[in-house]
Parts: C-alpha cells; structure tokens; sequence
C-alpha cells in the first residue's frame, strides 16, 4: 500500500501515528505529493478525485481517502480496536479533533495560498475561534475519556494539539487548559509521537 501525504498535514500525522500504534508502518509505503491549493499534482487527482490529502492506494481494491476512512481501514485491517463497538463518544472525539485540526489549517492556507489583499484577518480569527471551543470543549468535557484507554480520539486530539504547538505556538493553547496541557505533555511522549514529530 501506498499512502500519499505532503508535508506536515495533522491528517497525515494521525494515520502515521496509528500505524506505528498498530504495528503496520512496514505494510505501507509513504509517498509525498504536492497538494498545495491550486498546486495539487497529477499522482493525488488520480488517487483522489478532490486532489486532497491523505489517500491510501491499495493493492486490492480502490483508493481509500479522508483520514477517518483510512483510520477506521488500518484500525480493522489489524484489529486493534481503536474504534470500539458502539464508541459514539469515540467518534466525537475524533470529529472534534478533525475540526481543530481543519480551522488550524485553514488558517495557514489564509495566509500561505491567498493575495495578501485578500487575506481576511477577520475569517482567520473566526477560525480560532472553532479551535478555541474545541479546545475548551476538550479541557472541561472530555479529561476523563482521555484518561481512558487509548482509541482514535487519543490519537486525533494528540496530532491538532501537536499542529497547533508546530503551527500556531504563538497563541499559546495551554493557557487556562491545565488538565488538557497536562495530558497532552504526557500523550506527546509516546513513541509513536515522537516518530512522527512535524518538520518543515
């Protein structure tokens, strides 16, 4: 298998750290690709018909893309049961990780892909805005599921608090989320994390 990915993409990182979890990094051959808005090369269009990142070319059937396909594909394929039977919370977990991580994103693209003139402080701010709710969410609702044993939710909210540290450091997260600060620090010390630890 192949797993097309560009740079240091929080998407990306989520399934890099559920293979290491999983014991399946020898199974998959990463690729990078350019997916750059308006730049996106000829490999991920034909991989994935919305030209986005991360796509999973398989041998056996056809390309599986967005990350929470992969996952729950990787997740099965080695039975580690990080989406448990049932697991709602597991799954909103997992979403309101997603979200972080989109607004995060979305505000590079703001600044990196449009005109300067066009660049709209007001739209970036309201996209922090989505972050800060899901990290006030996180800190006062959701402590006690990640003090739990680890599912996908542990390992979304691990890789945005990550690309929030390795994009948007300045804004300075942890403040008033002491317990999510907490857990994070400790989350971060897994080697998976450490093996897929952002560059660029």
């Amino acid at each position: 298998m192949k797993l097309l990915m560009a740079g240091p993409s929080p998407f990306v990182r989520k399934l890099l750290v559920l293979l290491h979890e999983t014991g399946q990094t020898d199974d998959v051959e990463a690729v990078t690709v350019t997916a750059a808005p308006g730049g996106t090369d000829a490999t991920l269009k034909a991989a994935n018909p919305v030209g986005k990142i991360p796509a999973l070319v398989r041998d056996e059937g056809p390309t599986l893309y967005d990350s929470r396909v992969i996952c729950r594909y990787l997740d099965d394929r080695a039975g580690a049961g990080l989406y448990p039977e049932k697991g709602w919370d597991t799954l909103v977990l997992e979403a309101t990780a997603d979200a972080l991580m989109e607004a995060a994103v979305l505000m590079i693209y703001e600044k990196r892909f449009r005109d300067e003139t066009e660049q709209s402080s007001k739209w970036i701010e309201a996209q922090w805005g989505k972050v800060e709710g899901a990290l006030d969410a996180l800190n006062a609702r959701w402590m006690s599921h990640l003090a739990g044993p680890m599912d996908i939710g542990h390992i979304g909210v691990g890789c945005g608090l990550g690309y929030l540290d390795f994009r948007h450091g300045d804004r300075d997260w942890r403040k008033g989320r002491d317990a999510l600060a907490k857990w994070y620090d400790a989350f971060a010390a897994r080697p998976s994390m450490q093996a897929t630890v952002p560059q660029g």
